[in-house]
């Protein structure tokens, strides 16, 4: 990124919406956005002052608003995902809360919060992949026995090809599982894979970055790694030093993924949330950025 020209404007506006934006970062294809928690729940009159930064050439940002409910939410995935194939990227992040748009992991029950996360998997797929390619998408659960939940409850006279990262073992009731070797899982056909959620085990993550380098990388296979609660990795969560495979990720894989879609709050008396959905450029001659960051005046 080499801004040869850039310019700082401010200015006052109105805002007059339900959420209304606190601050909102777009930069290269990628958009961020801040929210007040208390403008999620009441519709207020706020001013906000604007301070955009732009440079280089080619800058085309959309301006995309934050979710009003999950229906909209699963078109905005959608259209993330779509954008980012076109534009080749192999591996792929979707990442929001599941009990409430303004709730945070561990605001809901943990079973409750899987089975939410598999119903919108169902609503997303249904949306992004025809009837004739979903004999090609794969989605991997955790383990066997969700795969069995999946089909009896949501995915049933479904064509899509369900499947598990790992399954249980005698020693289940202490944590055990036993991987799959995902050698043993891909089948020649497959064109997409899905993660969906794949936190509860610490193995899990390691199956999947397995199935990145065995059956997506040096192919024209995609992997969309779905609720999978990544920030834990990324924050240090698992110390490196009981979970070196874990934490080895934050150099190997998660440098590699791109999150088209991500919605993360922040909880507390100055709280906020963090949204990124990423967009596609049709022309890169050059590295470009846009800025925008809108600071609310009480």
């Amino acid at each position: 990124m080499s801004p040869s020209s850039f310019s700082v404007s401010s200015t006052l506006s109105p805002a007059s919406l339900a959420g209304t934006l606190v601050s909102k970062t777009v930069l290269g294809s990628g958009s961020i956005y801040w929210k007040n928690n208390d403008a999620t729940k009441t519709t207020r009159n706020l001013k906000y002052r604007v301070c955009s930064v732009s440079g280089g050439s080619n800058t085309s940002v959309e301006n995309v608003p934050f979710p009003r409910d999950y229906f909209e939410l699963i078109n905005q995935a959608k259209q993330a995902v779509e954008m980012a194939l076109k534009d080749n990227k192999q591996l792929m992040e979707i990442e929001f809360p599941t009990s409430g748009l303004a709730s945070v992991p561990g605001d809901g029950e943990g079973a409750t919060e899987m089975t939410e996360s598999m119903n919108m998997i169902h609503q997303f797929c249904d949306r992004l992949i025809s009837p004739e390619k979903a004999r090609t998408t794969r989605i991997f659960f955790p383990e066997a026995n969700e795969v069995k939940f999946a089909k009896k409850n949501v995915f049933e006279g479904t064509y899509f090809k369900l499947d598990y990262l790992t399954k249980p073992s005698l020693f289940e009731d202490f944590g055990f599982f036993e991987r799959v070797k995902m050698s043993d899982r891909v089948k020649p056909e497959d064109e997409l894979f899905l993660v969906a959620y794949p936190y509860f085990n610490v193995n899990e993550m390691l199956v999947v970055e397995e199935l990145y380098k065995e059956a997506v990388v040096n192919t024209d296979r995609k992997l969309i790694i779905f609720n999978g609660e990544l920030d834990r990795i990324r924050s240090g969560y698992y110390p490196k030093f009981f979970y070196p495979k874990l934490g080895a990720l934050t150099e190997t894989l998660l440098p590699k993924m791109e999150s088209v879609y991500y919605i993360h709050n922040f909880k507390g008396q100055k709280g906020g949330v963090l949204f990124r959905f990423t967009s596609s450029q049709e022309k890169k001659e050059k590295s470009c950025f846009h800025l925008q960051i809108l600071f609310l005046d009480l």
